[in-house]
């Protein structure tokens, strides 16, 4: 059963919030930080991409780099640009995108129900990634920003849900991205109570989106427990902070590929052999999107083409097997064009559905590259189940959007 509890967030003021607030480290380049910030000294990239305080070129992971996280950390709440709440509390937080808003409960999870499985994993991490985020946790005792959890739809938190929106946000603001971004606070004692107990009757949660900034601060809490002769278990290093969102507020979005060369073969000839596991229908210059689950669109020399998998080509057993990411890549980038290994091999790219169709489109149509392939998005149910069977997903399967807005609230590990 999922353990949670609520914290003091360190939080910006109200008129200071759009100042604060920023993208996650991890989406941007340190010169888009450099140049995102600007002169805003508030920018909370001071602190979650400090290298942007340093001449261009230093290497992020430099000593003084972490050491002016640390500073700039001190500095923003000795200026009150950053300030506690006087109890803990449970915050809810409000994501609008297109016309499609989710909302999430900001809670504090339990360092053991990581550890123990009872927060899922559906992705590799990689250690040296890992090892930053963990030195960045460490050096600044905090969670500076907030992990991605779902899990499955709760009646009970959905009436709570319900009936704290209907008031009056604390914060209100749309970014520079079009993207709009609400906050509530729950401070009323019953309601936190209700809120903890509802969350005792859920299984697992599951991570969405942040495995590395997961791991890194499940890691580092337990590795303060260790090193306290007095542990206790009450701590807040024990716990780490998170958003928490019901399965049925969640859009899954597609991640496609790109891929720069054809391994020698004609366009004809890759056709030919695409039609040994696919049915393979031309759809003209069209933009084509994939219309359900085994169905792929293909680009390539100006043309679309729609790719269904045959029957008997995956296993529908087999949760790993039958993701479109694993037929794709075992009956076309591997058997097909010598792509093995997702991870490092430089024939192919990776582009966020969040981008559009159109940026496959722009990539091919340029010429970097000579074909795309647009997936159909996995479901809500299909990470559920590999989660639950303990296997991992194949790389680049999931992409969620949008990405939770940093600097809006920290959970402090002392």
């Amino acid at each position: 059963m999922a353990k949670i509890r609520p914290f003091r967030g360190l939080r910006p003021p109200v008129d200071l919030v759009e100042f604060v607030a920023s993208r996650p480290y991890d989406v941007l380049s340190s010169e888009e930080a450099r140049a995102e910030a600007g002169e805003n000294e508030m920018s909370l990239y001071h602190i979650i991409k400090p290298e942007i305080d340093f001449e261009p070129g230093i290497d992020e992971h430099d000593e003084k780099v972490y050491e002016k996280a640390v500073a700039n950390f001190e500095k923003f709440q000795a200026n009150g640009w950053l300030k506690q709440d006087s109890k803990p509390c449970y915050y809810i937080y409000a994501q609008t995108m297109d016309g499609h808003t989710q909302y999430g409960f900001v809670v504090a999870a339990s360092v053991d129900d990581y550890m123990s499985g009872v927060i899922k994993k559906h992705e590799l991490t990689r250690r040296d990634k890992e090892e930053d985020r963990m030195k960045h946790v460490r050096i600044n005792k905090a969670n500076i920003e907030p992990v991605f959890f779902t899990f499955p739809d709760n009646d009970g938190l959905e009436e709570i849900l319900s009936k704290t929106v209907a008031e009056q946000p604390v914060y209100d603001f749309v970014a520079e991205d079009g993207v709009g971004h609400k906050f509530w606070v729950i401070d009323n004692d019953a309601v936190i109570a209700k809120i903890t107990a509802l969350f005792e009757e859920i299984p697992s949660m599951y991570i969405a989106d942040g495995h590395h900034r997961s791991a890194a601060a499940a890691f580092v809490g337990d590795e303060m427990a260790k090193n306290n002769p007095n542990h206790t278990g009450d701590e807040e290093y024990n716990y780490f902070m998170a958003v928490c969102f019901p399965e049925s507020h969640l859009r899954v979005m597609d991640y496609n590929r790109v891929i720069k060369d054809l391994n020698g073969l004609s366009k004809d000839e890759f056709l030919l052999k695409l039609s040994e596991n696919f049915d393979v229908e031309f759809k003209g210059g069209y933009i084509y999107r994939p219309e359900k689950l085994h169905n792929f669109s293909l680009y390539i020399e100006g043309e679309w083409y729609s790719l269904t998998a045959k029957k008997k080509t995956y296993d529908d057993t087999d949760p790993i097997g039958v993701l479109d990411v694993t037929i794709s890549s075992n009956l076309i980038l591997k058997d097909i064009l010598n792509i093995t290994d997702l991870r490092s091999d430089q024939r192919i790219d990776f582009v966020g559905g969040i981008r559009g169709l159109e940026e496959l489109k722009r990539r091919v149509d340029l010429g970097e590259m000579k074909m795309a392939l647009a997936l159909y998005p996995v479901t809500m149910r299909q990470i559920f189940d590999i989660s639950d069977s303990g296997n991992i997903m194949p790389p680049k399967t999931t992409w969620f959007e949008p990405k939770l807005r940093s600097g809006l609230i920290i959970h402090k590990l002392e």
